[in-house]
């Protein structure tokens, strides 16, 4: 009776976790099939939501235009899944450059000495300490705006806190016994920097980099909104929001509605995404 009580209460403890790693997984696998899905109705939407069409002007949702039409007449639905692309390959350009510097100023730290090590602590510290909207508006405009200058302003800005991360993870892996052995073997700090340390830092690169695009896919909208990111003629989420503006008081709801909530379920998705990640990458949960 007491190994019965002692199992029931070990089973009570495992399967509450693994019914949230199941509702973990089961939400990231949604969530990306979501994500993919963006691009493929912006494929399929082809000319719809740039073509204008001045016959169906500011048309409220119907079953014709699910998320109404705009000032030209161009369909909200189709003009969205386009804008959310267009944030998409920003956010995964600029995140994967972003994980890229990171990687190369924790790879120099490690494989350099202590003033390397204090110089990378300090770049690091330094652009954390730095206002990151002023910084990304300050590079967008002196590059004149559009993809290239919003995907390097995001690029430049978005390593650190990663880079931190993986700076801390470095600490503790030159600490390990094979890292030592290595040493006492005649290995140079940029060959275990290369082929002992990098391979220890793919989880976190790849979560990461997951969670970095969501982050990266709000500036770009917020500098688009704000007249500093991509041009007001290309469908944009910041663009139809600042578009909008002018619509709203006249009750034309639907013009900041949609692209908005939409924006937040696609960031959403990728934190989803980046949570099933991490219980896979985690240690204290990958075997729970």
């Amino acid at each position: 009776m007491a190994e019965l009580g002692e199992r029931q209460s070990l089973e009570s403890l495992i399967l509450p976790r693994m019914d949230n790693r199941v509702r973990s997984f089961a939400a990231a696998a949604v969530c990306l099939f979501l994500i993919l899905l963006i691009p493929v109705a912006a494929l399929m939407a082809g000319s719809a939501g740039v073509a204008p069409d001045f016959t169906a002007r500011l048309v409220p949702p119907d079953w014709a235009h699910w998320f109404g039409t705009d000032q030209m007449g161009r369909d909200m639905f189709a003009r969205t899944a386009k804008a959310l692309t267009t944030s998409l390959w920003v956010g995964l350009f600029a995140s994967a450059c972003s994980v890229l510097i990171a990687v190369v100023m924790v790879l120099v730290s490690a494989a350099s000495g202590r003033w390397m090590d204090a110089l990378v602590s300090l770049a690091i510290d330094a652009t954390i300490g730095l206002p990151h909207l002023v910084l990304l508006i300050l590079i967008c405009f002196a590059l004149g705006g559009g993809p290239f200058a919003v995907t390097l302003a995001l690029a430049l800005t978005h390593w650190p806190r990663l880079a931190r991360i993986l700076r801390a993870e470095v600490m503790q892996i030159k600490q390990a016994d094979y890292i030592i052995s290595a040493r006492h073997f005649g290995k140079s700090w940029a060959t275990i920097a290369v082929g002992h340390v990098l391979p220890q830092l793919v989880p976190q690169m790849l979560v990461g980099f997951v969670l970095m695009v969501p982050h990266a896919i709000l500036h770009e909208a917020s500098l688009t909104f704000l007249g500093f990111g991509l041009e007001p003629t290309s469908p944009a989420i910041g663009v139809m929001l600042a578009d909008s503006m002018r619509y709203l008081t006249a009750g034309k709801w639907w013009l900041g509605l949609f692209p908005g909530l939409c924006l937040l379920l696609f960031v959403l998705c990728f934190d989803a995404v980046g949570n099933g990640l991490r219980l896979i990458f985690d240690p204290r949960t990958a075997q729970t």
